[in-house]
């Protein structure tokens, strides 16, 4: 037996009282049908908007569950187990009507058929009342298990798909196709976006469902996937600028594995991630070599770094981003920015070095730091521009 061994023996009725009750619920089976196929379309808008296909295998998951119902009392338990009724539509079921949808199936076929039992003579009532609950128990088990199984394989699948997105992304390969795969995942094409890369953690599935929780929680998206060693994730929406970004990253920066988190640039579409996906890697590659690097860091706080590395994308950044506009703006900067660093910072030595007034050289600084974005009184920035000022000429002649 299949469920009595969980019920007691004295639940059946005698063998010749329960035969007669067996009877009179057959023969009520095809008006409990008619009955709940009935109510399920008056209850349920949903199941008027189906079409005729997907509301015949309805009608005949009710009919199985109902005859099932009729033979399992009528065999004592002694048979197929009630999910089985399931058997009886194509799996493709499951993914054209929701789990809450098929809890409303399950609940109004019985509710009909407690109903239809009231019908009965009132000695059968008990007994079937009984014996409906303990069927429609094992149905819900059933109905549960079988989207649990289609969700794992869904999730299986996104997983799947993800990767493939993010390796696209990786690769530089992220076309309208890559996009349109990647909005079957909930990715809604937002505006802003960027790459962060660290170490993959230990549970990295954990880590992505953690890293989208909050990231959803400011209205991002996030496509990830573990790739060997780093954990790759792509996240848009609201990114204005890279201080926005910084403090997003922050909050999920602990998913990542021990080491460096480096954030790419932010770009406008997923097709130009590649370019973000680019500067992160490179910045995941050079940044042991600034052993104070915070975390995250900025792939472009990593340029000195990354030039050294070999970087020529980095390398270039430096020669056109730094170096150019502060030589196109011409009022000696260049050259008070070279004699101010080979002054070790001195303000007044530059000056004397210079033959111009202090305030002079101040006023120059600033106007450096206001076209580059870098402060020469800050010894990191200071490195940089030096950089700038090396590679800048290399590369004009």
């Amino acid at each position: 037996m299949t469920i009595t061994s969980t019920i007691e023996a004295a639940w059946w009725p005698p063998a010749e009282v329960h035969a007669q009750i067996a009877g009179h619920v057959r023969a009520a089976s095809s008006t409990m049908t008619t009955a709940a196929m009935a109510r399920i379309a008056e209850r349920h808008p949903w199941f008027a908007e189906l079409n005729a296909e997907h509301r015949s295998w309805i009608t005949l998951v009710a009919r199985t569950g109902i005859d099932g119902f009729v033979d399992w009392f009528a065999a004592k338990g002694d048979t197929a187990a009630p999910g089985s009724i399931f058997d009886a539509a194509p799996r493709a079921l499951a993914r054209r009507i929701s789990l809450q949808q098929t809890v409303d199936l399950v609940r109004t076929t019985i509710e009909t058929v407690e109903r239809e039992i009231a019908l009965l003579p009132e000695a059968d009532q008990p007994a079937l009342r009984l014996g409906i609950v303990h069927y429609s128990r094992e149905i819900a088990f059933a109905a549960a298990d079988i989207y649990a199984r289609a969700a794992e394989v869904r999730g299986a699948w996104d997983a799947r798909l993800e990767a493939l997105v993010v390796d696209a992304v990786i690769r530089g390969d992220a076309d309208e196709s890559v996009v349109s795969r990647a909005s079957t995942l909930g990715w809604s094409s937002p505006e802003g976006i960027a790459v962060v890369i660290g170490a993959t953690p230990a549970d990295p599935g954990q880590a992505i469902e953690t890293i989208r929780q909050i990231a959803g929680r400011h209205g991002c998206d996030v496509l990830a996937a573990p790739q060997g060693d780093r954990l790759v994730v792509v996240v848009g929406g609201g990114l204005e600028s890279m201080d926005d970004l910084s403090r997003l990253v922050g909050e999920f920066d602990s998913q990542f594995g021990p080491g460096h988190v480096v954030i790419g640039p932010v770009v406008d579409n997923l097709s130009d991630a590649a370019r973000s996906a680019r500067a992160a890697l490179s910045g995941l590659r050079a940044a042991h070599a600034w052993p104070d690097a915070p975390r995250p860091v900025a792939s472009v706080d990593l340029l000195p770094e990354r030039v050294l590395a070999g970087d020529g994308h980095a390398r270039r950044l430096l020669a056109t981003e730094v170096y150019a506009p502060l030589v196109a703006a011409g009022g000696d900067l260049a050259a008070t920015l070279d004699e101010f660093l080979a002054q070790g910072g001195s303000v007044e030595a530059t000056a004397r070095a210079r033959y111009i007034h202090a305030n002079t050289v101040r006023y120059r600084l600033r106007r450096i730091q206001e076209i580059t974005g870098y402060a020469a009184g800050d010894p990191r920035e200071a490195y940089v521009l030096q950089l700038s000022l090396t590679l800048g000429r290399l590369l004009s002649h």
